[in-house]
């Protein structure tokens, strides 16, 4: 298992699937390649000083230390955002969670991004729609 570190990579992951949990919130991509799985953690200033941010870190990545690899998918790319519970919640359950997460996140489907366009409303006017593309309607007056 290896650490994303890279920031174009993290803003990859931020665009596919996510599960939340009280103490943070798991974002996975499915890459195409052959690599192994990889894993990035973040927590944001809003969380607490620096102190309590490296805390919550260094809690995430045990978390996924003692995580068995096997509940990963094979050429992924995850993310972990970390909140402020994560500094009072108790190491047992953030553990149940992040299996949980892991497990919803298996059950949606692979490609959100093509779910998430066919859901967005067309972008056209209604007369345009009707009568063609806004430089013929300009065209037209």
């Amino acid at each position: 298992m290896d650490r994303l570190r890279q920031r174009a990579d993290f803003l990859a992951v931020a665009n596919g699937a996510r599960a939340d949990s009280a103490a943070f919130v798991v974002q996975s991509l499915s890459r195409d390649d052959d690599g192994p799985i990889r894993v990035g953690f973040t927590v944001t200033k809003k969380h607490g000083t620096a102190t309590e941010r490296n805390r919550i870190r260094r809690r995430l990545r045990e978390l996924v230390k003692r995580l068995d690899v096997i509940t990963m998918r094979p050429h992924s790319d995850y993310v972990l955002v970390g909140r402020r519970a994560a500094l009072t919640r108790d190491f047992s359950t953030m553990l149940d969670d992040l299996r949980s997460a892991l497990h919803r996140l298996d059950r949606q489907p692979n490609d959100l991004a093509a779910k998430n366009s066919a859901m967005r409303p067309s972008k056209a006017f209604s007369s345009e729609a009707e009568t063609g593309s806004r430089q013929e309607n300009a065209s037209k007056q």
